[in-house]
Order: C-alpha cells, then sequence, then structure tokens
C-alpha cells in the first residue's frame, strides 16, 4: 500500500521490509539513521522496546507507550530541525530519530468505519494487553468507555494497565476479568487467530459471543478468525483489522511525507495485496 502511495504522490521512495531480531533493534536503527532512511514503521515486538531507543517521543507516543512510526530529521542550516522530505537534498549529517504512534487513531478510526462503533458510553471486553492490546485499552477508555474489562494471559499485565486506566482516565472503569452482562464491543488483541485451528481467545465457560453486539480482531489474514466466524454464526457485527492497518499506515506516510496520503489507492493496493481482489 505504501509503494502503491508513493507513485500515486510521485515521489522517487521505496518502502521495504527488513526482519530484525529485537537484540539488535537499536544498531538496526542506528543503521537506517546513517543510510538516511526517510523513516521507518515497526511491529512487535519492537514498539515498546524502541521507546527506549528514540530521540525525541511525540505526544502520541508518549501517551500510549508505544512507537510504531519513526521519522529522521536532519538539522537545516537555520539550526531547525526538517523533515528529509522538506530538506531535500540538503541532508545534513546531524540526524535524529523522532518516534510517533498511529495505532491508537487508526483502531479508532476502523471502530467506526467498520462497525460504527462509537465508543462513548460503552462496554468493552478487550482481549491481550500486550503493546497493541494496551494501546488499544488506553485509547478507548480516553475516548470514553464507561467500562472496560481486560483479560490477558499473564493478569499482572492486564492489572497494570488496569491501573494505569484508573490514574489516567478516571471515568472508565476498568476491571481485570470477564463481564458478567452483555457488552457493546469484544475487541481481540492477541495473537489467537492467525492459524485456522487456533482456539478461540477467550475462556468460553466465562463469556458468551451472543453477549456482545459487536466483535474486531485485530488479526486480518486470514480475513475471518475463528473468532469472527463464530461471532458471525452468534449475530454480532463483525470486522477484522484490515482498516486499522490501513489508517495507522495512511497517516504514518502523511508524517514521512508531509502529504495526504491517497487513501483510497492505499486501501486498493492493500486488499489486493492481502485478498488478491
Amino acid at each position: 500500500m505504501h509503494n502503491a502511495a508513493l507513485a500515486q504522490l510521485g515521489l522517487n521512495w521505496r518502502y521495504l521490509a527488513f526482519d530484525v531480531d529485537p537484540a539488535h533493534l537499536r544498531e538496526a536503527i542506528a543503521g537506517a539513521r546513517r543510510m538516511k532512511f526517510v523513516g521507518l514503521n515497526l511491529t512487535v515486538p519492537h514498539k515498546l522496546l524502541a521507546m527506549e531507543m528514540i530521540d525525541l517521543l511525540d505526544e502520541s507516543a508518549a501517551k500510549w507507550g508505544a512507537v510504531n512510526t519513526i521519522r529522521f530529521e536532519a538539522r537545516a542550516e537555520t539550526g531547525e530541525w526538517r523533515t528529509f522530505a522538506a530538506l531535500g537534498d540538503s541532508i545534513s549529517e546531524e540526524i535524529r530519530s523522532h518516534g510517533f504512534n498511529t495505532d491508537a487513531d487508526a483502531i479508532i478510526r476502523s471502530l467506526h468505519e467498520d462497525l460504527a462503533f462509537h465508543p462513548v458510553g460503552t462496554k468493552v471486553l478487550l482481549l491481550g494487553a500486550g503493546g497493541a492490546g494496551r494501546v488499544a485499552a488506553l485509547k478507548l477508555a480516553s475516548e470514553g468507555v464507561s467500562e472496560l474489562y481486560l483479560v490477558n494471559r499473564t493478569q499482572s499485565k492486564a492489572e497494570a494497565v488496569a491501573g494505569q486506566i484508573a490514574k489516567r482516565f478516571s471515568n472508565c472503569r476498568a476491571v481485570v476479568g470477564y463481564p458478567k452482562s452483555s457488552i457493546d464491543l469484544l475487541l481481540n488483541a492477541t495473537s489467537l487467530g492467525l492459524k485456522v485451528d487456533d482456539s478461540l481467545p477467550f475462556d468460553q465457560d466465562q463469556f458468551a459471543l451472543r453477549s456482545a453486539s459487536a466483535v474486531y480482531d485485530v488479526i486480518y489474514r486470514p480475513a475471518e478468525t475463528p473468532l469472527l466466524g463464530a461471532a458471525r454464526v452468534a449475530g454480532c457485527r463483525t470486522a477484522n483489522g484490515l482498516g486499522m492497518l490501513l489508517h495507522q499506515g495512511a497517516q504514518a506516510l502523511e508524517i514521512w511525507t508531509g502529504k495526504p496520503a491517497p487513501l483510497e489507492v492505499m486501501r486498493r493496493a492493500l486488499r489486493k495485496n492481502v485478498y488478491g481482489t
């Protein structure tokens, strides 16, 4: 989707994928800076690790506690820090890394578009308290969810997120465990569902899908995870994480280029690449 967007914008740039061991992340970021990459995207587990490796954190990264987008900036002759897109070929050797988070806004936008879900006053069950789950929990709390139920394989992680919500978003009641009544949304932020034979990411003795009005799975491949298939049978509205992937990528592109992202071009390229349609 990025390369399709770059072609549409007329930029002689390329978006490439690199497999980086977490133990070598600091070196990889330093290498990209030295080679004057415009920026980077980071996937799990790098989003949390990078927090300590970036020169400057944007408010979005500091607020949600994860970095998924890095923009490299160089010192201009005037002394100001400028993006590479703004500097053109006049890039000095004095370069810094600037970290952002585009996941939080992306998941809310996808929930709006794909499920017509609006957080204010709702009850949500969130599965997973790792990188994606933590960001989703804090963002949902900030958007006005009234009750947020947190379930994670390691309970202490869920408790830590609930504690942060209690301190920062007092209007949201964060509970570790399953709800006892119906909810407006179940959101899966675990990796269960990447394989077609994966079990459901929740305890069926503790919760029934018919209790949820809508189900969102951040996984987008396969298009219908076991969770979404079961939710559809149970009569829930369902959506996968393709919209989140699209919107976090579009915002990252705007951070690097300073130009509006050609969203529909990116959407078409993404669907063709992921689903072949």
